[in-house]
């Protein structure tokens, strides 16, 4: 089966591409601004543009009315269309007249994505019929007693489905846009982009949206002191037992800090990172997969191989050659399909 990665890559053009952001009604404003806000920090030739339903203005459940400058005409010529979320005590089963009529002039082929309850919009207008997708946590329920057919994962921030792509809650939508941006041009576009924007350059789709104990009670308490010692050692054989000597805790005291902080287990935080290290060291260097294997603390190129596979679903030869493209080639990519 194809992988995400490999299906999201296309040879790049000069032609931007462009992202429509659907606004309707109650729309939240902070996630409306997402997409804007990540792209064009990418500098890689997408254009975005947000628009309504009928090409009027739409209220906000901040209490103010934004008025994009176009209408539905947007998603015809759109090559990513996003849908932002709307106040969850507005959602409704069915769509408005304008809304379905809006969805329906989305081109085929191209990519579509939602942001938080943007995906209940998806679900009404049968773009997730036996898909997966995620959601806010707080509206799983809802989501499920409404769309019992549809195979939703609410306890990660972004869920990949083929052309359809949705996310969590607000800064989920953060991630899921830098995502999509290093499937289509790769590690160092993404990490810049995340850079300029100020957050968190990877996230895990798959980490818990949901962390009971995001902030450590007592500052002196908190496990980061370890992430940072441990991202300076990647190279290195790390434990468990190292991070607890770190951060001057009980290997089980450690396990539970770090789990409620990052929403990860040491071990899997551990594994993402060497491989988000060595992805960018396939996309940026000439380094041999040996020597990537040893920049990133596996003991032979057939570790990499086995957890890059079971990770992305490709092996670090094709992977390199997936995204790994002569600097002459570097342009805006055209339509991810």
């Amino acid at each position: 089966m194809e992988s995400y990665d490999s299906a999201m890559r296309r040879t790049p053009t000069k032609t931007a591409h462009r992202v429509a952001v659907l606004a309707q009604d109650h729309v939240y404003p902070f996630e409306l601004g997402i997409p804007a806000r990540v792209f064009s920090a990418a500098e890689e030739g997408y254009e975005v543009v947000v628009c309504t339903p009928d090409g009027g203005s739409v209220a906000t459940n901040a209490g103010f009315r934004v008025t994009p400058g176009h209408g539905p005409e947007a998603l015809a010529t759109a090559d990513t269309v996003i849908i932002a979320p709307v106040d969850a005590h507005q959602l409704s089963r069915e769509l408005s007249p304008a809304v379905d009529a809006a969805l329906s002039r989305i081109r085929s082929g191209a990519r579509v994505a939602s942001i938080c309850t943007g995906a209940f919009t998806l679900a009404a207008a049968g773009l997730l019929d036996g898909r997966r997708a995620t959601t806010h946590w707080e509206c799983a329920p809802l989501f499920r007693s409404w769309y019992p057919d549809i195979d939703l994962e609410e306890n990660v921030l972004f869920v990949h489905d083929g052309d359809i792509h949705t996310s969590a809650g607000a800064a989920a939508g953060l991630d899921l846009c830098l995502d999509l941006i290093r499937a289509d041009h790769g590690a160092r576009v993404a990490n810049r982009a995340a850079r300029r924007c100020v957050v968190s350059p990877f996230r895990e789709g798959g980490q818990a949206q949901f962390i009971e104990r995001p902030v450590a009670e007592v500052p002196d308490a908190s496990t980061a002191p370890a992430r940072e010692w441990a991202l300076a050692r990647l190279d290195e054989k790390i434990t468990v037992a190292d991070l607890a000597r770190v951060t001057h805790m009980s290997e089980r005291t450690l396990v539970r800090r770090f789990t409620d902080e990052t929403g990860l287990a040491p071990r899997r935080w551990l594994t993402l990172q060497r491989l988000a290290r060595a992805r960018e060291l396939l996309e940026e260097s000439d380094l041999s997969v040996e020597e990537i294997a040893a920049a990133v603390g596996y003991a032979t190129a057939t570790s990499l191989r086995n957890h890059l596979t079971a990770e992305v679903g490709l092996l670090p030869g094709a992977y390199r050659r997936t995204f790994q493209q002569p600097a002459a080639e570097t342009v805006p990519a055209s339509s991810p399909r």
